[in-house]
């Protein structure tokens, strides 16, 4: 069931995935991409393991407030960009935050995928006390700015993106994310409509398509970071990484790591930059035993009222 966070005007939709009474663990998803893209068997082992599992939409995604469309250009140049086209990283990471004030959550575990890892980082600066362990999953250092990004990306995988074009139609979608999952997907790993159905179908139940907005995406990718650096990160910090990512490079994982006092480093093998069903358990190992070396969690105090 879809609950409401609110920063200010954006209005932020979570849903709690179950698991109450275990540790709290907060999951961020990546770029254009809703809390529909967390797999329900990824999902179902931290449930196993422990947590008690809450995922959101960023704003710009899923059901969270969409932000009026300005002149950002395309995903590439919004990063590119001096300017913010619609708001800052800052607000980005507190918009998480909004979402644990909504759970009465004081503190949670942050477990953040892709451009999600990059907000979950910048979470852990901007509000220490909140997070109770980070982890870092397949994203790029918060420290790299404009251009700097690029060298932690694959380029040449960029001009495959640009030429998936499918019509915008339940079948269109559907095609449209196998093609996405098959690009981030580690090469061997053979995708087809069933591990990306459940994405889909969800997304369509809420009347939601956030992987087609390319202005939306542009407005997040755009938001430009003006905190700290990550030294200042003190939560216990977990940095994964896909050793086969096709869209990242491991020294994106190695610049957080060496960055980060309290960072451990795990390079997994095999990985992509899409979850795979054969990668779930493994990750799910991790969080749990990164968790345990956390400090231990402040009493739940129960959901903030609006």
């Amino acid at each position: 069931m879809t609950r409401y966070a609110h920063n200010g005007e954006i209005r932020i939709a979570f849903e709690d995935l179950g698991g109450a009474g275990g540790d709290p663990l907060l999951l961020v998803m990546g770029l254009g991409t809703s809390r529909f893209w967390w797999p329900d068997g990824l999902v179902d082992e931290l449930l196993g393991r422990g947590f008690h599992v809450v995922a959101y939409d960023q704003r710009d995604a899923g059901e969270s407030t969409h932000l009026p469309d300005r002149r950002a250009g395309s995903p590439f140049k919004a990063l590119l960009r001096r300017d913010a086209p619609a708001y800052g990283a800052e607000d980005l990471a507190d918009d998480a935050a909004a979402v644990l004030d909504a759970l009465g959550w004081q503190s949670a575990h942050l477990f953040g995928h892709s451009m999600g890892g990059l907000v979950a980082q910048r979470t852990a600066i901007r509000h220490p006390k909140r997070v109770l362990s980070l982890i870092t999953s397949s994203a790029v250092p918060s420290d790299a700015k404009g251009l700097n990004v690029l060298r932690y990306v694959r380029l040449s995988l960029l001009p495959r993106f640009s030429r998936l074009h499918h019509p915008d139609t339940p079948q269109g979608n559907q095609d449209l994310a196998v093609a996405v999952a098959r690009l981030l997907a580690a090469p061997d790993r053979h995708i087809d409509e069933h591990d990306v159905r459940e994405f889909v179908d969800k997304e369509a139940a809420h009347q939601v398509t956030s992987f087609r907005d390319a202005k939306a995406q542009s407005r997040q990718i755009g938001a430009k970071w003006h905190g700290g650096p990550l030294a200042g990160i003190t939560a216990p910090t977990l940095v994964l990484h896909g050793e086969r990512d096709p869209l990242l490079r491991t020294s994106a994982a190695r610049a957080i790591a060496a960055a980060v006092p309290t960072a451990r480093l795990r390079v997994v093998p095999g990985v992509g930059h899409f979850l795979f069903r054969a990668d779930w358990s493994t990750y799910a190992d991790e969080l749990r035993t990164h968790a345990d070396l956390a400090p231990a969690q402040p009493q739940f105090t129960g959901p903030v009222e609006p």
